[in-house]
C-alpha cells in the first residue's frame, strides 16, 4: 500500500509577489465543503512570522487564494506565529485546531517548554475565525485535531505529548481536564520508521471498522513518514489496528531538500467520492497531494494491522 503523487504536483507554490508568503507555503488542512476544496495553509514571508491563508478550489489541483491570511499573530503567545491547521465541521460549524509559537506563555511549566500551544477556533464561513482557547497550557504541545462528531456527548481530539499521540475530551471546547486525557501510542520499539516520535496528521475517517487514522513519524534517521491505524468506534483511545509499513515518504528533489530537508507533513485526508487527498507539505516550502482508494486502504490496515 503507497500513496500515489498527484502528477501536477507540487499544487501550491510561494507568491513572490506577497511579503507574507513569498517564502514558504505548507501544512496545509483541507475540507470539501458544498462542492468546492477549501484549503487552510501555513506560510511564511519575509518576516519569518506563520501565518494561515486560504485557498478554494473546484478540482482540488488548481486553487484561488485571498490575498491576505484569515488568521495571524494578535499578542505574545503566538508572536513568532500561528501553524499547521487542522479544519473539521461540526453540527454545521467549523473548527480549526492550530499551533500558536509564542516568546510567552500562559500559566505554570507542567511539561517540557510551554511556548506551543494548541489552539482552537471557530467559523461560520471559513474566513473569519474567533479564537476558543488553548487545549494545554505551560507545556510544548501540537499536532493535535478534532474528530468530525461528538462521542458519548462529547467533543474529542487527539493532541500530541511528545512522543505520543494522546486523547483528550471536553464538554464545550473551552475546559480541558488532564483527568479527562490519557495517551494511546507511541513511538514503536526498535528501528523502525516511527521509532522515536509519532503525531496524528488530518481528520480521523469514520469507518463501519473503525477510525481511521493517517499519522507521520520518524525514526533514527529523522525522514518524515506516514502510516496509518484504525481506532476503536466507541472508545477510540483503543488501537485496533497498526500496519508496520509505511505509506509515504520523501522521494521528491522538493520533498528532500526544502526549507527543512527529508520532510512530508500533513494535515488533511478528506475523502470525496471514495478517494482519500493526502495534502502535505514537502520540505517545509511547497504543497503537494497523495492520493489513494479508501477501500483498498482500509484493505491494507485490516490485513497488515494485526491482532
Amino acid at each position: 500500500m503507497r500513496l500515489k503523487r498527484h502528477e501536477q504536483n507540487p499544487i501550491l507554490l510561494p507568491d513572490l509577489t506577497s511579503p507574507w508568503q513569498c517564502t514558504n507555503v505548507f501544512n496545509p488542512s483541507v475540507i470539501y465543503h458544498n462542492g468546492l476544496f477549501h484549503m487552510h495553509y501555513r506560510a511564511q514571508g519575509l518576516d519569518w512570522v506563520s501565518r494561515i491563508g486560504y485557498a478554494v478550489s473546484v478540482d482540488g489541483v488548481a486553487w484561488n487564494r485571498l490575498s491576505r491570511p484569515v488568521l495571524e499573530p494578535q499578542d505574545g503567545t503566538d508572536s513568532r506565529g500561528v501553524e499547521d491547521p487542522r479544519v473539521v465541521e461540526i453540527n454545521g460549524r467549523f473548527y480549526m485546531c492550530y499551533t500558536a509559537y509564542g516568546r510567552e506563555f500562559v500559566g505554570q511549566p507542567t511539561h517540557a517548554g510551554g511556548g506551543i500551544r494548541p489552539m482552537i477556533a471557530r467559523s461560520d464561513n471559513l474566513i473569519s475565525w474567533e479564537r476558543l482557547g488553548p487545549i494545554v497550557t505551560g507545556e510544548d504541545n501540537k499536532d493535535h485535531v478534532l474528530f468530525p462528531r461528538l462521542i458519548n456527548g462529547r467533543y474529542l481530539t487527539l493532541h500530541r505529548r511528545w512522543p505520543h499521540i494522546w486523547l483528550a475530551a471536553s464538554d464545550d471546547l473551552l475546559t480541558w481536564r488532564e483527568a479527562d486525557m490519557r495517551p494511546i501510542f507511541g513511538p514503536r520499539l526498535g528501528n523502525s520508521w516511527d521509532s522515536k516520535s509519532v503525531g496524528a496528521n488530518g481528520v480521523p475517517i469514520e469507518t463501519p471498522h473503525g477510525w481511521l487514522l493517517l499519522y507521520h513519524g520518524y525514526g533514527e534517521d529523522h525522514v518524515y513518514q506516514f502510516g496509518a491505524c484504525l481506532l476503536d468506534l466507541a472508545e477510540p483511545w483503543r488501537v485496533v489496528k497498526r500496519p508496520l509499513a509505511p505509506i509515504f515518504w520523501p522521494e521528491e528533489m522538493w520533498e528532500l531538500r526544502g526549507d527543512v530537508p527529508n520532510v512530508v507533513f500533513s494535515n488533511a485526508n478528506p475523502v470525496v467520492n471514495g478517494t482519500v487527498h493526502v495534502y502535505y507539505g514537502g520540505g517545509d516550502h511547497v504543497i503537494g497531494l497523495a492520493t489513494c482508494s479508501l477501500a483498498d486502504l482500509l484493505d491494507f490496515v485490516m490485513v497488515e494491522g494485526g491482532d
